[in-house]
């Protein structure tokens, strides 16, 4: 925060001191300049005094001055009249005075922290010090005060002077002559009777002491010791020999002197606006300059700056040291002669003329005074307005009042200034009234012990009356310095940066800058600092400063404006500040400092319009070019396009291949697939599984996933493996953030390479170009993404016709620490190694294609195509392996699933994906069995290894292997994963092995709905030896056509039912009718009954294999490995401890499709577990139905009693109607349960007909009894509604009679013992 060296006391003080004149000889001056130095300046430095005066007011009270200081200057008279407002030559002086006072680099600043922001400002403002002191000392004297009025002259004679009486009497005729012939207004002088004090300068190097002495008696005898006084100099003998050094007091105030009393002419002044000055209106103050060759005008500006900046370092004073021939006694006579003429001339004269003052306003002294007003003087008033003569008591208050100021009697000052305002006040004098009430307010705040407040109201007042009435900006000026000092040091901030915010005008750029920045100051130095009022000010502080031609306070200025703005969302303000940065920098030759400021514009998402980034962009170009041209070597960094760096994507190895007319390359990673956590996850899952597997079950401790692709969202704590001579590919994310089209051309890669195998972006360079690739923002927040072969690194960028070239760095941290107390505490990010890949040997690269592979399958459907594995790298591979989300999707076969017998080669020439028997085994009715050993099907979960001849692919080789797929037993689309996973046959360090990912889509549409019962029969088996106590066992299956013919198929064939267990197996399958083939359309139902019986005694580790229908090897590939993998393999160990009825049955259809009017068969199996009694198993859901287990009996054949029911339907009406007929029981109740469990109609179970008008139709079914009672044969649902109503649900017709009928039992039941029951409906 800005302070002032001094406090406001000693700033006052040294503001308003006692005015002394000089009038020297020429021999004096002569003396003089052997310094360098005139007499008056000789002075100077000792002029502040060290040690206490007293004098004695008009009560006689000894009053102290301290730290008097007395203004020496050479007597000059000059015939102007004082202006009302800042010359043009004034204007200059304070321009070169703030010009000559820059910021130093590295001078101390002051954090601020206040909220969340956290500035860095300036401890001191030099420059407005530096100014606020020339301009108080550089005002001219006015009429209406006497602060600036000299009080005393200085007499200098030489004594080496013929006489040097007569020149003490000549100097003195001449000061005379000067004030009062009346031909000069300046100077002026405080009182009639000036103080003349006789100074005999003597010159110890050439005069004659003792004659000086002389003429120094003669002198006291004629003017007084105390009026006279003899000053001896230049002791000092400058020789070759001598090498003392002497001290130089005279630098710093002979700058300053020199800046007063010079005009420079480097400089123009701006023109003073009048205020009928016509103002634009069309363009805003604030409006960027944005002309093509402005950054070229401004270059020949800062010639012309730094000129003046370097001539105002060294005064035009002549070359050669100041006080050469004085020593260091010399500065102390001249310091005791200064003192001897404060204390025993000047003070001496002052207390006698306040003495004399105060005499004049005793009460009979006023009436005289005021009569000779009222008689003398009213012509004056009546002509010119509101002015004193001389002698009008008013001036002799005022003056007495200013005598008292000067020598530090405040309380005095203030009662007469007072006074004195009372009276201008009444006589209508502002100018007068508006002076007293001004020193009345700064006598008030320097009275000791601050008897009273300090009146600021005064000030106002004061300030008011000088702007508005007496239109003198000089006086307002004054006077508001001098209040806002007050009022800071008070702490009252707010009402001095309201008071100096009040004195800027179009008047004066430089005062009006000045005094923004000040009040800047005064907001960031409130208890509650304001910030963006500071920011503000400074803004306006740093345009007037450029309006001002102070460019170098300017940009100081909107730097510090910028820690406020930057980054607060103020992004038009940050525009407008980084812009003017950039020009006043590249204007003082700071070109980095200008391409930052421009490179912010054009990075940050800017609100501007088109032509105005065009504009920015420009500039920038401009400034870029200079610097580049300057520099050689490395190029510099190019802020556009916009590299994102987190969404940089690597791809390591080589892109997928297409497909190939059938073929279809496996999907793999690709750039443009979007990562996906869950997947990553299964990927990282199914790679374990696989690596486990090669390494008997153990996974590596040093075990990585791999990553093929890598983003901001995987794992890239370590460096990922790139294999020798395989390409990376990186995907970069550019955009735009500009309205404004870029071109880039010449894309190249700069990377290093070290010898320890990593590699990184550095500054060797390689790879291919990419020309002509242009990037268009069309709208603001457009993103467009390039794929390319390599790290983009170097470009060019063209806009109108210009042309750069740089780089850009591609810097990628990693995710935000947030793990430790220090992290949260702290901003850390982790590492990101995805651009610094690790180099490792050559490894196999497989490649996979896919033939005939389907898309859409039926539930079960089987389907045959083809996989083929080449090898197009120069390193042979083994240990090839697959594992899959869906390991019963897919089988590459099993040698175990062999058949015993050879198959038939009707399976090859009508397609076919099963084998089938090549010997005619018995049809009909009666199973075949086949027996198989259960640890040949073993295998891990989800881990199949792909059967290659040999084991491994040399370089250069391609197998093809046939692959079964089954369709999935749930409908919908469904995804399925395969990893493929392959090793070298040389195991390198850093990679051992190396994977491929396919992903495919199956739709599954509905197929048959298979459940399956066992049931208990009432008579045992008749041939039945070893299980004499036990009951028969029958087993129903009811298939459903659930298809909606979709797809195309047209009806279901059941061709085969086989089953597979260690302690059971189907024995017989009992059909109503002579054809064993059961057809099945949409929404039709068959039950199939079957008996079942125990087998021969078997090894436990051996599974039955029963096949009704016979057809199809079920044993074999793919119909086995099909029901192994839906079957868990450690369920089925389960089930052999501790089940002896478990077992799983298998039911093989046939469907029959339409496609492109040709009839196509397709083939597929549904899949059913049995584990109890009484309860149903579904092929929908067979997980549900192996976590069923129960202990039962050993089963046994069972009789059965056919019975033929007609079942009658009668259409009453005249209109066409659907018949839905559903024979199945859907009673859950127990008691339905166990009379139902006797008995179930068999063959066809859902029939759908229509009725033409009053038609009678007559359907035979089958009844199926396996123990006597009496059986109601009322329970078929017959659905019926109108073929025209499609809308409508069919409505029930179910009648409320029964239909009983009596089975009788007896020894053996034959079909013939019941006769035909009707049904009608």
């Amino acid at each position: 925060m800005a302070q002032c060296v001094q406090s406001v006391q000693e700033f006052i003080q040294d503001s308003f001191v006692p005015m002394v004149a000089v009038l020297s000889s020429d021999e004096a001056e002569r003396v003089s300049r052997k310094n360098n130095l005139s007499f008056s300046e000789l002075l100077r430095p000792f002029c502040k005094l060290t040690s206490e005066g007293h004098i004695r007011d008009p009560n006689n009270q000894l009053q102290t001055v301290k730290n008097l200081r007395v203004c020496v200057n050479n007597l000059v008279t000059s015939l102007q009249t004082p202006s009302a407002s800042v010359s043009p030559a004034q204007y200059r002086l304070l321009s070169e005075v703030v010009l000559s006072f820059q910021p130093q680099e590295g001078a101390q600043t002051s954090a601020v922290k206040t909220g969340d922001y956290s500035l860095n400002l300036s401890v001191t403002t030099p420059w407005f010090e530096a100014y606020r002191d020339n301009f108080l000392q550089s005002m001219p004297a006015s009429d209406h005060e006497f602060l600036n009025h000299y009080l005393a002259c200085l007499l200098v004679v030489s004594s080496t002077e013929t006489v040097p009486v007569e020149q003490f009497l000549k100097l003195s005729q001449e000061q005379h002559r000067i004030q009062h012939s009346g031909e000069y207004t300046n100077p002026k002088w405080f009182i009639p009777n000036t103080l003349k004090y006789y100074v005999l300068l003597h010159d110890m190097s050439e005069g004659d002491e003792q004659r000086a002495e002389l003429v120094y008696e003669d002198m006291k005898q004629r003017y007084g010791s105390h009026g006279c006084y003899l000053l001896k100099i230049n002791s000092r003998t400058v020789s070759p020999e001598q090498d003392e050094q002497i001290p130089d007091p005279w630098s710093q105030y002979l700058l300053r002197n020199s800046q007063r009393n010079q005009v420079r002419i480097h400089i123009p002044p701006p023109a003073i606006i009048s205020t009928n000055s016509h103002l634009s209106l069309e363009v805003h103050p604030l409006q960027l300059d944005t002309s093509s060759a402005s950054l070229q005008t401004l270059t020949d500006v800062h010639v012309d700056l730094k000129t003046g900046a370097r001539d105002s370092e060294h005064p035009a004073l002549g070359s050669g040291s100041y006080g050469a021939c004085l020593t260091l006694n010399d500065h102390d006579h001249v310091r005791q002669f200064v003192q001897e003429f404060a204390f025993r001339g000047l003070l001496p004269h002052v207390e006698k003329n306040i003495r004399q003052l105060n005499d004049q306003k005793r009460p009979e002294s006023l009436f005289v005074h005021c009569y000779q007003k009222v008689v003398c003087v009213g012509v004056i008033f009546l002509l010119f307005g509101v002015r004193y003569p001389p002698e009008a008591p008013e001036l002799q208050i005022r003056k007495m009042a200013d005598l008292c100021f000067l020598v530090q009697h405040y309380d005095l000052a203030y009662s007469c200034y007072h006074t004195a305002k009372k009276d201008f006040l009444l006589d209508q004098a502002m100018l007068y009234a508006a002076g007293a009430l001004e020193m009345a307010a700064v006598s008030a705040f320097l009275q000791s012990g601050a008897p009273r407040p300090y009146p600021s109201h005064y000030m106002d007042t004061a300030i008011q009356t000088y702007r508005d009435v007496c239109r003198n900006m000089v006086l307002a000026e004054r006077c508001a310095l001098l209040s806002s000092e007050i009022l800071k040091s008070q702490g009252k901030y707010s009402e001095a940066a309201a008071l100096l915010i009040k004195m800027t005008s179009e008047d004066s750029d430089l005062r009006s800058a000045l005094l923004l920045e000040q009040a800047a100051h005064c907001f960031i130095n409130m208890r509650n600092p304001m910030v963006r009022k500071f920011a503000f000010h400074m803004i306006l502080a740093g345009h007037r400063f450029s309006k001002a031609r102070q460019t170098r306070h300017a940009l100081r200025c909107y730097c510090q404006a910028m820690q406020v703005y930057q980054d607060r969302g103020w992004s038009l303000a940050e525009d407008h500040i980084n812009f003017t940065i950039g020009r006043h920098s590249f204007t003082h030759g700071q070109s980095e400092d200008a391409v930052m400021a421009f490179r912010q514009i054009l990075i940050n998402d800017s609100r501007q319009t088109a032509t105005q980034q065009a504009a920015f962009l420009r500039e920038y170009l401009y400034v870029y070019k200079s610097v580049n041209g300057e520099k050689k070597g490395c190029l510099p960094e190019l802020p556009l396009p916009y590299i994102q760096s987190s969404t940089t994507r690597v791809f390591f190895g080589h892109e997928r291949r297409l497909a190939e007319g059938e073929k279809q390359a496996a999907t793999h990673v690709s750039l443009d697939q979007e990562y996906d956590q869950n997947l990553s996850a299964m990927w990282c899952q199914l790679e374990e599984q696989l690596v486990s597997s090669a390494n008997r079950g153990i996974v590596p401790n040093n075990f990585q996933p791999s990553q093929s692709c890598l983003n901001s969202q995987t794992d890239n704590l370590h460096p990922p493996l790139a294999v020798v001579e395989e390409p990376i590919i990186v995907e970069l994310s550019f955009r735009n953030p500009l309205k404004v089209s870029l071109t880039l051309s010449n894309l190249s890669l700069l990377w290093k390479f070290t010898a320890d195998g990593t590699s990184s972006p550095g500054k060797t360079q390689t790879g291919e170009q990419i020309t002509g690739e242009t990037i268009t923002n069309e709208e603001a927040s457009a993103t467009q993404h390039k794929n390319v072969d390599f790290l983009l690194s170097e470009g060019q960028q063209a806009l109108s016709q210009m042309t750069v070239r740089g780089r850009q760095d591609l810097k990628i941290r990693g995710p935000r620490l947030n793990l430790t107390k220090e992290d949260k505490m702290q901003v850390r990010y982790g590492a990101d190694q995805r651009l610094e890949p690790i180099i490792t040997p050559p490894m196999p690269l497989m490649e996979v294609f896919f033939l005939q592979f389907p898309t859409a399958l039926l539930c079960g459907e089987i389907k045959k195509a083809h996989v083929e594995f080449c090898n197009v790298s120069a390193v042979a591979l083994c240990g090839l392996r697959v594992a899959s989300t869906h390991p019963d999707f897919f089988t590459f076969g099993s040698q175990a699933t062999t058949p015993v017998t050879p198959p038939s080669s009707v399976s090859a020439e009508n397609c076919s994906a099963y084998k089938t028997f090549a010997t005619t085994l018995q049809q009909g009715s009666v199973a075949s069995e086949m027996l198989v050993s259960a640890e040949e099907f073993s295998q891990p979960s989800g881990v199949m290894n792909i059967p290659v001849h040999g084991g491994m692919l040399q370089p250069g080789e391609s197998i093809q292997l046939p692959l079964w797929l089954r369709g999935p037993d749930k409908e919908g689309v469904h995804e399925i994963n395969f990893l493929f996973y392959y090793e070298s046959i040389e195991k390198g360090p850093k990679i051992s092995h190396r994977v491929l990912r396919h992903t495919v889509f199956i739709c599954a549409s509905r197929s048959l709905n298979v459940q399956a019962s066992a049931f208990h029969s009432t008579a045992p088996p008749p041939h039945s030896v070893d299980d004499k106590g036990s009951r028969g066992t029958l087993v129903f299956i009811d298939v459903e056509n659930v298809n909606m013919s979709e797809g195309g198929v047209r009806e279901f064939h059941i061709v085969q039912v086989s089953s597979s267990s260690h302690h059971w197996r189907l024995h017989k399958y009992i059909t109503p009718t002579k054809d064993n083939d059961c057809k099945l359309s949409s929404r039709e139902r068959a039950k199939l009954c079957f008996r079942a019986q125990a087998p021969p005694s078997r090894s436990p580790i051996s599974l039955t294999w029963t096949h009704v229908c016979v057809q199809i090897i079920s044993s074999s590939t793919p119909c086995g490995d099909f029901f192994f993998r839906c079957c868990n393999t450690s369920t089925l160990q389960q089930v052999d401890v501790n089940s002896r009825t478990s077992g799983n049955s298998r039911s093989l259809y046939s469907a029959y499709v339409i496609e492109d009017n040709k009839q196509l068969i397709l083939e597929g199996q549904l899949h059913v577990a049995l584990h109890s009694f009484g309860k149903e198993a579904s092929s929908l859901v067979p997980k549900e139905v192996r976590q069923t287990l129960c202990k039962a009996s050993s089963l046994c054949v069972s009789s059965l009693c056919l019975v033929p029911v007609t079942l009658t339907l009668s259409n009453c009406s005249v209109a066409l109607v659907d018949v839905i007929i559903d024979l199945r029981h859907n009673s859950t109740s127990s008691e339905s349960l166990e009379v139902h469990g006797s008995f179930s109609w068999v063959g066809q179970t859902q029939y759908k007909l229509q009725l033409g008008q009053q038609e009678v139709v007559s359907l035979t079914l089958r009844a199926c009894f396996f123990r006597a009672g009496v059986y109601n044969l009322n329970t078929p649902r017959v659905l019926a509604r109108p073929t025209e109503q499609n809308s409508v649900c069919e409505t029930s017709q179910q009648t409320a009679s029964p239909a009983l009928i009596i089975i009788i039992n007896s020894a053996r039941l034959q079909k013939s013992n019941s006769s035909d029951e009707q049904l009608s409906l």
